[in-house]
């Protein structure tokens, strides 16, 4: 199985900056996608941005220009940096792998136990 273990969560100002990290550890033959989802209070989880093995990215229109997604495949590991912070930033923050343990095996989605993001006004 693989595991997902998020940081770096916090409460931050608006106009501020915090990175999350998430590292993907467990029985890893390759992680084909890796990125972050948010669930809001009383909202629906979202895609906030994916990055794939070969580098390729996407972005919510919310936060285009201002996060920037970057992973370091040789640990395993997706980055998230978010500059100019709003109060519409505020969620819980899950990380989310589509993952293969075995070579030959379907890629499977794994998540992560979130972390909480609060941007204050």
């Amino acid at each position: 199985q693989v595991q997902l273990v998020e940081s770096g969560g916090g409460l931050v100002q608006a106009g501020g900056s915090l990175r999350l990290s998430c590292a993907a550890s467990g029985s890893i033959f390759s992680i084909d996608s890796i990125g972050w989802y948010r669930q809001a209070p009383g909202k629906q989880r979202e895609s906030v941005t994916t990055i794939t093995r070969g580098g390729f990215t996407n972005y919510a229109d919310s936060v285009k220009g201002r996060f920037t997604i970057s992973r370091d495949n040789a640990k395993n590991t997706v980055y998230l940096q978010m500059n100019s912070l709003k109060s519409e930033d505020t969620a819980v923050y899950y990380c989310y792998a589509e993952a293969r343990i075995y070579r030959y095996c379907p890629p499977r989605d794994y998540w992560g136990q979130g972390t909480q993001v609060t941007v204050s006004s």
